[in-house]
């Protein structure tokens, strides 16, 4: 960018040059130079009275912080050699051009601001599309495993051993009924017992 600029400035010296002359061409350089020089300073006291105006009134300076930044650029271009860089800057340091160049400033800067809302915007929405499918889904997965619960009966399995089995008893064996078997009970021993009449025979 720059080789391009020392192009464009030597070939419009060269060719004023060859139109009006080497001396007439150096002569309007310094001419632009000192008149550049005083207009960065005038316009520089001004804007400075005005930001602090615009301090006391208690409003933002934005106006005056725009001019001051075009007048700090036209003061360099104007240091510059060349008459299109020594035009750009008078251009920057002239009342009337530089309110039209702060406009369009403005309307730059605002278009961008609201390209960067709209950003900002965009992307809010797309993270909140995101949390509320995944939120969604979620529930869903939640719904479907709950159904499936639903058809679940919980129960208790209960193992009986031996042990436990009330028909047999503490040795292993299994118990006798009492009356069951002769012998065993009152009335087993008194058939067992001999009669009077076995007795008295013998």
């Amino acid at each position: 960018m720059l080789l391009v600029a020392a192009i464009v400035e030597i070939s419009v010296l060269v060719a004023i040059g060859q139109v009006i002359g080497v001396w007439p061409t150096l002569g309007l350089l310094v001419v632009a130079a000192v008149l550049g020089s005083w207009l960065v300073r005038r316009e520089g006291r001004r804007t400075l009275r005005e930001i602090n105006e615009a301090v006391r009134a208690k409003r933002p300076p934005t106006r005056e912080f725009a001019d001051g930044a075009l007048i700090a650029v036209g003061g360099i271009l104007i240091i510059l050699p060349g008459f299109v860089s020594d035009v750009l800057g008078l251009l920057c340091l002239f009342p009337p051009t530089r309110a039209l160049a702060r406009r369009r400033m403005q309307r730059a800067a605002e278009r961008r601001s609201q390209q960067m809302q709209d950003q900002v915007w965009l992307h809010t929405q797309r993270i909140r599309r995101e949390q509320t499918a995944a939120g969604g889904g979620a529930a869903a997965g939640f719904g479907s495993r709950s159904g499936a619960d639903d058809g679940v009966i919980d129960g208790e399995v209960i193992s009986v051993t031996e042990d436990d089995d009330p028909s047999h008893g503490d040795d292993g064996t299994r118990s006798q009924i009492p009356g069951a078997r002769g012998g065993t009970g009152p009335s087993g021993s008194s058939s067992q017992a001999a009669s009077p009449d076995d007795s008295s025979g013998r």
